[in-house]
């Protein structure tokens, strides 16, 4: 792994985390307990800061950043990813607010101001755009992302079971870590 100091602010890991060799974190980067960065995952927290929760998986070749403040937008845009959440392989999170227990499917991207309320599924290839809300309880869908449907009672329970899932996954592989 790499992790990198911009402007004297270096990442932090909580205790119990993985962040794959292969994986570049880069400046005001806050990634909690019991979490876990897979490979080529790029989280720059150059210009505004990163902050992901406990049991979040960032998966696959997925991009985290954010957006610098601004006479227009004194706050700029950090990034808020919260607990249990699961973003898939080449996502792309940008300046976004993501609740707790989301999945974020494979390639989907969130854009600047996007907030995403707990309990959501964003499907696959998804855009969310700037500045958008997606509602707690939902499956969201296209490009730009509409309202699908009400989760079943199936799927709400999936989104903390796959967070769990990488979480088991992120163990085994600081064991065999352990064992080299």
């Amino acid at each position: 792994m790499v992790l990198r100091i911009y402007k004297n602010k270096s990442p932090t890991l909580g205790k119990q985390v993985y962040v794959d060799d292969s994986a570049v974190l880069i400046g005001d980067v806050q990634l909690g307990d019991d979490s876990s960065i897979w490979p080529q995952v790029t989280a720059r927290g150059d210009v505004n800061h990163i902050q992901i929760g406990q049991r979040s998986n960032i998966q696959d070749g997925s991009v985290l950043h954010v957006a610098r403040h601004s006479d227009k937008n004194p706050a700029g845009y950090p990034l808020y990813i919260g607990d249990d959440v699961t973003v898939g392989h080449n996502a792309t999170l940008h300046g976004c607010c993501i609740g707790n227990r989301v999945l974020v499917g494979m390639s989907a991207v969130v854009l600047d101001g996007a907030i995403i309320e707990d309990n959501v599924m964003v499907g696959a290839g998804s855009l969310v755009p700037p500045g958008k809300r997606l509602q707690s309880g939902y499956l969201y869908l296209g490009s730009p992302v509409t309202r699908a449907r009400e989760l079943s009672d199936n799927e709400m329970k999936f989104l903390k079971q796959s967070a769990e899932n990488y979480r088991i996954l992120k163990n085994e592989y600081l064991d065999e870590e352990q064992v080299r």
